[in-house]
């Protein structure tokens, strides 16, 4: 991934943070089958620094990984459109262009296969905790009859990426002046969507804008 300094972020409590907030990842392999890519929801174990998922069996991906094979996973966080119009620095000389804001990251490591039917017991529940929490009645794993549970396992492979590597980009007006990023604040916060006013919110986060 193409990194500017400015636009770096080695934190990795922030890398963990919007794995956790965008779990569905871009699975990259390029194995005897070729380039393939697909979007898998993943839970991160921090603890361990590995992440877990699964793929339907039917999904040729997961036999790239029979053997331990180097993977790229890809988490994209929030992005927006930035209008150039919305500088300061249009309207004193025009030197602007438009561009585009967001975070993301991305994740490197080995990846082999799980099909062992309690990896893929914890692994589906954990999931489930994961992504129902915040429901009024969250479903559980339990809720469905054990058998009918039991066939969906037959019909998933599990994939276990032990983490070499996490690279964090918030690409979020750093390289703009105050004026400049305190116009994109003011630009995204008029938009009145959630994705222009987190935007909005991490560009003050990251640059400092003026009262």
């Amino acid at each position: 991934m193409y990194q500017p300094p400015h636009f770096q972020n080695h934190d990795t409590a922030n890398h963990h943070d919007l794995i956790r907030a965008c779990p569905l990842g871009l699975l990259i392999s390029a194995g005897g089958g070729g380039l393939m890519a697909n979007p898998i929801p993943f839970v991160l174990d921090g603890q361990a620094n590995v992440l877990r998922c699964h793929l339907a069996r039917p999904n040729g991906q997961w036999k790239e990984f029979l053997e331990p094979q180097e993977v790229l996973v890809v988490f994209q966080g929030t992005d927006h459109y930035i209008h150039p119009g919305w500088y300061p620095t249009k309207r004193e000389n025009g030197k602007v262009v438009p561009t585009w804001n967001y975070a993301m990251v991305q994740v490197h490591g080995q990846a082999r296969v799980m099909d062992d039917p309690v990896w893929l017991g914890r692994q589906i529940r954990d999931l489930t905790v994961m992504m129902e929490g915040g429901m009024p009645a969250p479903w559980a794993v339990d809720d469905a009859p054990e058998a009918f549970i039991n066939a969906q396992i037959r019909g998933i492979v599990g994939v276990e990426i032990a983490i070499t590597a996490m690279h964090g980009k918030w690409k979020t007006s750093q390289n703009r002046s105050q004026s400049d990023a305190q116009g994109v604040v003011d630009g995204l916060n008029a938009i009145e969507t959630e994705q222009a006013s987190e935007m909005a919110d991490m560009v003050k986060q990251r640059i400092k804008p003026l009262p």
